[in-house]
């Protein structure tokens, strides 16, 4: 009997029931999905680095638009705004009747002085004009220049393809095979695996895209959304490698890395146990309602479910225009709802860590702790710690100065584990559906941050130093 034509049981629990699916629903699983892993999960060498297909095709559109990228991210910051602000005033009935432009541009009177001030912020920098608090190379500069064009193109790249991850049934399939890993180790259904693998190959953001996206459609609970995007968007590989650079430690990056892998597994098994993560509700998003099913059907075995559940998911498809209009969205509001608080949100904290003496004074309670677990420069080392909520390239920044290679390396590894900073990880968390506030944000990242810290110095001190 041919795969197309076998006979499977319905999907509830307990009862024997027998569906069959066609060789056309096998393959709009199978090759969506195909596509799907190659763009988002596979990664590859190139030049001197190692990237993902929507990453190199990111690469491409960035060497593509040249030096005029930061002036179109500028444009397309101030559009936000403006038209924000039009439609605040001024709602056409046209605007009225499109639910999908409501969603990007009908926002809070908060949310609308964030987007001005991201424009604003935004023209001071490219123009080099005003205070130069705003537009300098270590605050509105970076967040512009380094930051702000790599997420545009990233996103551009990576929004039209994210459905062929999400809608083809991949993640149902995925889900039931690691079902008995993430459950037990994680408290997190199967599917989150593959956030933690996009993340892992790709970038953190785009793990937090995938996940905002489940929340808001019903496969993940609050808790265990908030969990997945606050424990699981990890950085990537290529991205470890430059903070290690940073730091001048790439003669032990296997090291390195290895204290990255168990400090990180270690937050993720103790966080979600703990509050805030562990208070949060486990029920879905009133909107969308519980979506996900998990539980296998009498005589029904995890590989077979799974491929039901994927053909099933991928046959509720519309049609190549549906996938355009979902990825064209996703673009839409990355472009017009996350990059003008990025600019802004971003600006206002690298210029408190830049110019204020704030997270040098939270910091001091640090200071202790880090004498009696026998850190040198200890008195250093404690804002460099914190200062990562702001931005994950600030603590090895603040490294720089310090010459123990031990203190160094902790500071590196636990900068890759604290996943939270405010310039891109939280602003996304913030913006999106995901129930969890700024103070939560902090103290997650606290939590991350002496977990992270105190397995580090251990696995470094037992076998490294």
């Amino acid at each position: 009997m041919s795969l197309a034509n076998k006979q499977v049981n319905a999907e509830r629990p307990g009862e024997k029931q027998e569906q069959s699916y066609s060789k056309k629903g096998l393959w709009m699983f199978l090759l969506p999905s195909l596509v799907g892993v190659l763009l988002f999960l596979v990664p590859y060498p190139q030049e001197e680095a190692v990237t993902i297909g929507v990453g190199a095709l990111a690469n491409w559109l960035e060497g593509f638009f040249g030096n005029s990228l930061p002036a179109i991210m500028t444009y397309a910051i101030c559009f936000s705004a403006g038209i924000s602000i039009l439609f605040k005033l001024y709602q056409p009935a046209w605007f009225k009747n499109n639910l999908q432009l409501q969603s990007i541009f009908k926002v809070s009177i908060f949310s609308i002085l964030l987007r001005t001030a991201g424009a604003v912020f935004a023209v001071l920098t490219i123009l080099e004009a005003g205070p130069a608090v705003i537009h300098s190379e270590a605050t509105g500069g970076t967040i512009l220049f380094s930051l702000i064009t790599v997420l545009g193109t990233f996103f551009l790249a990576a929004g039209f393809f994210l459905p062929f991850l999400t809608e083809f049934g991949l993640m149902e399939f995925v889900g039931n095979q690691f079902r008995k890993i993430m459950k037990p180790l994680f408290r997190l259904p199967g599917r989150a695996s593959i956030d933690t693998l996009a993340s892992w190959v790709g970038n953190g953001p785009l793990g937090v895209l995938i996940t905002t996206k489940q929340y808001e459609e019903g496969y993940y609970t609050k808790r265990e959304a908030t969990t997945i995007a606050t424990t699981f968007s990890v950085a990537s590989i290529p991205f470890t490698v430059i903070i290690i650079s940073f730091v001048e430690l790439q003669h032990i990056f296997l090291q390195f890395y290895f204290c990255v892998v168990l400090s990180g597994i270690a937050a993720a098994v103790i966080c979600p146990r703990i509050p805030p993560l562990s208070r949060k509700a486990d029920t879905y998003d009133e909107e969308a309602g519980k979506q996900i099913i998990e539980e296998r059907p009498v005589g029904m075995n995890s590989l077979q479910f799974g491929l039901q559940q994927g053909i099933k998911k991928a046959q509720n498809v519309k049609g190549p225009k549906d996938i355009f209009s979902k990825g064209a969205f996703i673009v839409a509001d990355i472009w017009f709802g996350l990059i003008p608080v990025v600019m802004a949100v971003g600006t206002i904290f690298l210029i408190t860590a830049e110019y204020t003496e704030i997270f040098t004074f939270l910091s001091y309670p640090l200071i202790p702790l880090l004498t009696v677990l026998g850190v040198p420069e200890a008195s250093a080392a404690a804002p460099a710690l914190l200062v990562g909520f702001a931005d994950m390239f600030l603590p090895v920044i603040f490294a720089g100065g310090i010459e123990s290679e031990l203190t160094r390396f902790l500071i590196a590894v636990i900068s890759v584990n604290q996943l939270i900073y405010m310039s891109e990880i939280g602003v996304l968390l913030l913006r999106s559906k995901i129930p969890v506030g700024i103070g939560e944000l902090f103290v997650i990242f606290l939590e991350r941050t002496i977990i992270t810290l105190l397995v580090t110095v251990l696995a470094a001190n037992m076998f490294f130093y």
